[in-house]
């Protein structure tokens, strides 16, 4: 089953009712506006982009602990997949942590990526495949959009004061740094040219 942008916005929309921090709620509408901007300068399909935007953190209306299981990316999984929607939308909750179509490639370390954690096997050989244009738009705006739509230089500082530097930490900028310099390329100009609120941001 397709899942439309305004079912997205269905679905956080009833979750916005039910939880007290609703910090990854708007970060999700962020993120699903900067990606439809993107999506659209590339003719690709705006609602079906601005949908996964909307739904990639939604494993989050669980109010997980941090309990090493890959919390919100396999909550969200399951979740839609529980709802019948497709494949694609239900795995953008697992493939937009990880760059580079590798499980060490994240922003931080809480949800121990080792062969310990019981979906540390599922997890890697299903980010193992390739990402098409619609997850990597996604990958790339979940790093530019906290509540606002920010440069991705901003969005990585503000990662690190809150999660700190670990092991992968480098590796995980430079993937960034390598994604938007992509996207650049692809459409031919700075990306950044295409939201002007940035500036606001800086």
């Amino acid at each position: 089953m397709k899942l439309t942008s305004e079912d997205a916005l269905k679905l956080l929309s009833e979750t916005e009712e039910t939880i007290i921090d609703q910090t990854w709620i708007k970060h999700s509408k962020s993120v699903g506006k900067a990606v439809g901007i993107i999506a659209e300068k590339l003719n690709l399909d705006i609602d079906k982009a601005i949908a996964l935007g909307y739904i990639h953190d939604i494993g989050k209306k669980f109010n997980y602990k941090h309990d090493g299981v890959f919390p919100h990316i396999m909550h969200g999984y399951k979740y839609l997949k529980s709802l019948g929607y497709d494949e694609e939308y239900a795995g953008i909750c697992l493939k937009h942590s990880f760059l580079n179509n590798d499980i060490d490639c994240l922003s931080n370390n809480r949800d121990k990526t080792d062969e310990s954690n019981p979906d540390y096997d599922f997890v890697k050989n299903y980010i193992s495949s390739d990402y098409t244009i619609y997850d990597k738009i996604i990958n790339l705006c979940d790093l530019m959009c906290s509540d606002k739509i920010m440069t991705v230089e901003k969005r990585l500082i503000d990662l690190l004061v809150r999660h700190g530097v670990y092991k992968n930490t480098r590796y995980h900028i430079k993937e960034t740094l390598k994604l938007k310099k992509y996207f650049d390329e692809l459409l031919g100009f700075n990306l950044y040219d295409l939201f002007p609120e940035i500036k606001e941001n800086l």
